[in-house]
């Protein structure tokens, strides 16, 4: 809620305090959204242990420099957000997709009236995390899809047993798979949708994996290298922590092999790519590039008063993205 960013960001004066204050704001709702089950309010529950999972995940965001506290907020976040699932509409699944060996947590929630729905497949940032996925679930579920928000390699809970894999296809590989193993859902028609980082991560899928049938690539780097060097201190401490990089110059290696210049013309589904014109985090150019470099069908959208993720203009991304994606599955064959 604007209001909770308002006060929380008003009341902070050292980065050390930042975890506490948001932690506590999300006491408050998750207290609300108990009392509320208790009470046997199930929707109002639902809505307000969202509202407490996101102020969690804000907690821990970026917070990598005391590692405990990070990860108490984010078990919270989790924990509220997994109580809140069956009382959504429409309700969400806590779902496991194995990994190589491990384990993928992801969210799944089928839009109501549909047997077989086609899938968005919501591809992370570099400290995004499913958990704060509920808006943006909802473009695409009021559209007819399924969506199935999970944390990658590097990323959400699983970023504390695997570090950040520049490779994404293989994660997306297996939460196919998984999609193949459900009467539920169609895995003939599955999207991509990749928020910043993940915008980097859903179209280096796309190269390599033809069960992508579309991509919304939403203001990802073209070349993280380049865009590493000139990030803001946080989101470099933050990349060298979910690299498992010793110091930046580790993780700056890491960060070179992200770059979708040699793999970008074997894209050849379609793709919409969505830039900033303000970003301080990606380049906006980086939009363009991808633009211009892939091999498919390309639709480009630059918001030109928009920050990173043009999350101060969604009204000029977020309906045109989700009918994009909902007109590209469904005529995919």
């Amino acid at each position: 809620p604007l209001a909770d960013f308002q006060d929380v960001t008003g009341s902070v004066r050292r980065w050390a305090d930042w975890c506490a204050a948001w932690v506590a704001r999300g006491e408050v709702h998750e207290g609300l959204g108990r009392e509320a089950l208790a009470e046997g309010r199930a929707l109002s529950a639902g809505e307000h242990l969202t509202a407490a999972a996101a102020c969690f995940h804000f907690a821990k965001f970026l917070f990598v420099e005391d590692r405990a506290q990070m990860r108490a907020a984010h078990a919270r976040a989790v924990e509220c957000r997994t109580l809140a699932l069956p009382h959504l509409d429409p309700p969400g699944e806590r779902v496991a997709i194995p990994f190589e060996g491990r384990t993928l947590w992801g969210i799944l929630r089928r839009p109501r009236g549909a047997a077989r729905p086609p899938v968005a497949v919501m591809a992370m940032g570099l400290d995004s995390a499913k958990e704060e996925m509920h808006s943006n679930e909802g473009v695409f579920l009021a559209r007819g899809l399924a969506t199935l928000a999970f944390d990658g390699p590097g990323q959400g809970e699983a970023e504390y047993d695997l570090p950040i894999l520049p490779e994404y296809e293989r994660p997306v590989a297996a939460v196919i798979d998984w999609i193949e193993g459900r009467d539920d859902l169609d895995a003939a028609r599955v999207g991509l949708w990749g928020v910043s980082l993940g915008g980097y991560y859903a179209p280096r899928a796309a190269a390599f994996e033809p069960r992508v049938k579309a991509v919304v690539a939403l203001t990802g780097p073209f070349d993280f290298a380049e865009a590493f060097r000139r990030a803001p201190p946080l989101t470099r401490e933050a990349f060298t922590a979910r690299s498992f990089s010793a110091s930046e110059e580790e993780a700056l290696a890491v960060a070179a092999r992200m770059d979708l210049g040699p793999v970008a013309g074997r894209i050849r589904c379609p793709v919409h790519v969505v830039g900033a014109r303000l970003d301080r985090v990606v380049p906006p150019e980086h939009a363009e590039r991808l633009a211009a470099a892939v091999s498919g069908p390309v639709t480009l959208t630059m918001v030109e008063d928009g920050t990173h993720v043009a999350n101060n203009r969604p009204y000029k991304y977020r309906p045109r993205t989700g009918d994009w994606l909902a007109r590209e599955l469904s005529a995919a064959t």
